[in-house]
């Protein structure tokens, strides 16, 4: 981004998109990829620490895989956010074959499901559709389930089911703005702007 300076990371083993080649995409999957929620939580920091950002204004928002790296990082660094919106997510994890140990216990330790803690979060809000064919609405069902038993905070956490939609929102431009607006007053309403 224009203006705002990066330092030189030396971290070999981190992972994430395509855009840096193929040896990086391939260090954000599998058995890497929590790197892939280590590096959005330096990131955040980062903004913090060069005073872009404050921890009393800094949302996020995630849909589908998206909706996942949300999860992940409000168990990891829920102190971090003001406020969070994970979309259609994915929260119940199966990225590696469940059915060897080593790719079992690796999933687990960083499923959102499996990983909410009786610590504070911060306002979040979870959006799902009826009838999504990659991600059953009973998946980011039982991450709010588990949050509202598990959370020790007084904050918003709000479960809003489409059910009319799939994975891809509302069909027709209009309904998809109607989404988008709900989603964006959210976070103008936990951030007192509204």
């Amino acid at each position: 981004m224009e203006g705002i300076e990066v330092e030189e990371q030396s971290a070999p083993n981190r992972g994430g998109g395509g855009e840096m080649g193929r040896k990086w995409y391939e260090n954000g999957k599998y058995l890497q990829k929590k790197n892939t929620f280590t590096d959005f939580i330096e990131c955040a920091e980062y903004l913090i620490k060069k005073k872009y950002c404050t921890k009393e204004k800094l949302c996020i928002n995630g849909r589908s895989a998206g909706g996942l790296l949300i999860g992940v990082v409000l168990n990891m660094r829920p102190d971090l956010f003001k406020a969070a919106v994970a979309g259609v997510s994915f929260v119940d994890v199966e990225w590696g074959d469940p059915r060897k140990e080593e790719y079992y216990c690796y999933m687990k330790s960083y499923s959102p499901v499996d990983n909410v803690k009786a610590q504070s979060y911060p306002a979040i809000l979870v959006t799902a559709g009826l009838n999504d064919p990659r991600v059953l609405y009973s998946e980011p069902a039982k991450f709010v389930a588990k949050l509202r038993e598990m959370k020790r905070d007084e904050n918003v956490l709000l479960f809003k089911c489409e059910m009319g939609a799939g994975h891809f929102s509302k069909s027709g431009r209009f309904k998809k703005l109607q989404e988008d607006a709900f989603t964006y007053t959210f976070i103008l309403k936990i951030l007192n702007m509204v």
